[in-house]
């Protein structure tokens, strides 16, 4: 739990690199995901013009209904929760009987973060790199499986999905990326020199992913579905 807690509390944005995010990270690397996590689970076609209601609840205690819906996604935000079993407890109470789950993490820190990390160890120190792939340090596939059994979900299974990323100009993307990170007051504390030397390293390390003026990467995540109620 106390990991667990560490690594929630590494990953807290500022309203300004909140808007960063969703402009880079959001866009670029998680939003490629967000289709092939919808297939998991739904068979029927979107009710066009389905009204949306955005509700802001915490993960261990979403203070809805029971049974009351038919589905529940989760794309990259189990690793942050404080209690992973309570919130997949949540997510089960919630669904309607034979309601579905579909959930990401990462299968790893990946290419791209893995050389980020490399160049803000290199660069700045391990503390700064370690908060950085914060956000990668993910249960495995045999602890989602357990995690997801143990909160009463049936029909388990964890499988491993994966993409090509294309990231642009990173000389570019990566400051704004870092910007966009719990890292951004490390980075703007160095000087002009050292925030060009970490774009260029980055690129430097994924050169064999070269793509035009940016990089095309393999990523993986695993996606866990399973059934409720």
């Amino acid at each position: 739990m106390e990991h667990e807690m560490s690594q929630l509390e590494q990953w807290q944005l500022t309203a300004e690199a909140a808007e960063l995010y969703e402009r880079y990270p959001a866009t670029y690397i998680l939003g490629p995901w967000a289709p092939l996590l919808i297939d998991a689970a739904q068979s029927l076609p979107a009710v066009v013009g389905a009204p949306v209601e955005w509700l802001e609840r915490s993960a261990v205690d979403l203070r809805l209904p029971s049974a009351d819906f038919d589905v529940v996604f989760c794309q990259q935000g189990l690793q942050f929760f404080p209690d992973r079993l309570v919130a997949l407890r949540e997510m089960r109470r919630v669904l309607k009987p034979g309601g579905r789950l579909a959930l990401s993490v990462w299968t790893g820190v990946g290419p791209y973060h893995g050389a980020v990390g490399e160049v803000l160890d290199r660069c700045i120190g391990n503390a700064v790199a370690t908060k950085f792939c914060a956000s990668r340090q993910v249960p495995s596939r045999a602890e989602l499986r357990r995690l997801a059994t143990e909160a009463g979900f049936s029909d388990v299974e964890v499988r491993v999905r994966r993409l090509d990323i294309r990231l642009p100009r990173l000389k570019d993307f990566v400051p704004h990326h870092l910007a966009a990170t719990p890292v951004a007051p490390f980075i703007a504390a160095t000087d002009s020199e050292t925030r060009e030397e970490i774009g260029a390293c980055v690129l430097q390390r994924l050169q064999r992913f070269a793509d035009g003026d940016g990089v095309t990467y393999p990523e993986e995540t695993h996606v866990l579905t399973a059934v409720g109620g």
